[in-house]
């Protein structure tokens, strides 16, 4: 608001004012045009050849990123400490260091001997595969500009820092500009890098959310401690499906790709060859990304009349399972109040998606009668709150998964409308509710 003033409020003199024009307001101002770097091109101009992948030597990381490297992509691989990260990007740049030449390594949490000792352990060693224990940005390129490689690794991002910007190494402002400095270097150079990345408490990646958006492709590798299984699975990829999963088995002598990993998630190996029914358990089929995947629910009834029964849930969605179990005991007459319920899944398998509902289900009501489904059935379906089986995704996929490993039936929601013809030679039965499913149990015998 305008008022008059006549004597300054600092030196208290009078007269000394002068009168000024406003500043003009903080509006859109015109940039200067500048020299592009390249001329722009008709679109059909673009050669191919300059987004073509390029193998990497392990199949199961090539599925995942769609192919293999594209020249100047830029990936962030993140994990849990000692999920084997470091295992196999030491191995898919032995494999590039064999197949196209020179390979930097760049480590800033081991030593060279360290890293070397595991390449002893797991046959990584090769003469174009060079190490360089670093954690200064301008150390790791000026390695760059001497070995001319193929391929960067740097383990990991949160340990490398630029001595030109503040902070401290893994803090928001270093990671960001290290990303950023990498991510212009893959560019210029068509160089494909591999960014190492740290994981949060609740398993998410590390850093500034900006970290994600930077980079081309962003991995997450997941696995059980307890279990030699480690899962590759694309959270995003600007050059192939976001979607798939790469399966590997964690050994002595390195890591190994598994191409058919349908037998780690039954305890009795694939198909239903020689499996003995037994009470308590349920097959179904996993869709992790677009790969089908066989696996085995257990459950354990155990107990009457206990005042407080315990409710134990491994590899599941605790929700669901609760779920399941109110399910069972309102609409299909399950009495589960009073007894302790165990379920988990075989080879530290995950499944959290609602098609498992009604192996859940089955499983659990097989434990409580002591009753096994019969011999080479296969449960696939969503279950509702009013007893109902719904329709779950893929579901042609996952029965032509399960026909080529040898099940015979499979149990699926009604009107799914599934096509022999694309599935295999397999039975399908349909049920509409619970009530029509809990019937199976007295046909195994």
């Amino acid at each position: 608001m305008a008022k008059w003033l006549g004597r300054c409020p600092e030196c208290q003199a009078w007269g000394a004012l002068e009168l000024v024009a406003p500043a003009a307001p903080n509006g859109p101002r015109r940039v200067a045009a500048g020299a592009p770097a390249t001329p722009a091109r008709r679109i059909g101009d673009v050669p191919l050849d300059s987004a073509s992948a390029r193998p990497t030597g392990v199949p199961e990381l090539d599925r995942v990123l769609g192919g293999g490297l594209v020249p100047g992509v830029v990936i962030l691989l993140a994990g849990e400490p000692g999920a084997g990260k470091s295992t196999l990007l030491l191995e898919v740049a032995a494999q590039v260091a064999r197949s196209a030449g020179p390979v930097l390594y760049a480590t800033g949490e081991e030593s060279a001997g360290q890293v070397r000792l595991r390449a002893e352990r797991t046959s990584a060693v090769h003469n174009e595969l060079f190490l360089a224990a670093e954690s200064d940005l301008a150390a790791i390129i000026s390695h760059i500009d001497t070995v001319k490689p193929t391929l960067l690794v740097v383990d990991s991002v949160q340990t490398v820092a630029r001595s030109d910007v503040e902070g401290s190494p893994g803090g928001v402002t270093q990671v960001r500009a290290v990303t950023v400095a990498l991510t212009s270097l893959a560019k210029e150079r068509g160089l494909p890098v591999v960014l190492v990345g740290h994981v949060t408490k609740d398993g998410s990646v590390a850093g500034p959310r900006v970290l994600e958006h930077l980079v081309d492709v962003v991995l997450q590798f997941e696995g059980d401690r307890h279990s030699t299984l480690r899962m590759v699975r694309g959270i995003k990829n600007r050059f192939g499906p976001a979607d798939e999963v790469g399966c590997f088995e964690l050994r002595d002598s390195g890591i190994v790709g598994v191409a058919d990993p349908s037998g780690l998630f039954m305890s009795s190996g694939e198909g239903p060859a020689g499996r003995v029914p037994v009470a308590g358990t349920a097959i179904t089929v996993a869709m992790e990304g677009k790969r089908p995947l066989m696996a085995e629910v257990q459950a354990l009834v155990a107990g009457t009349g206990i005042p407080s029964p315990r409710r134990a849930v491994s590899g599941l969605d605790s929700a669901r399972v609760s779920m399941v179990l109110a399910v069972l005991s309102r609409r299909a007459g399950v009495v589960l109040h009073d007894a302790e319920v165990y379920t988990a899944t075989v080879g530290g398998m995950r499944m959290t998606e609602p098609a498992a509902d009604l192996a859940i289900a089955l499983a659990v009501a097989s434990a409580k009668s002591d009753q096994p489904l019969p011999a080479g059935l296969v449960v696939l379906g969503e279950l509702g709150l009013t007893g109902e089986i719904r329709r779950v995704a893929g579901l042609e996929r996952r029965i032509s998964e399960a026909a080529r490993l040898g099940f015979t039936t499979a149990l699926v929601p009604a009107g799914s409308n599934v096509s022999t013809n694309r599935t295999g030679r397999i039975r399908i039965v349909e049920a509409t509710n619970l009530g029509e499913a809990l019937p199976l149990l007295n046909r195994s015998r």
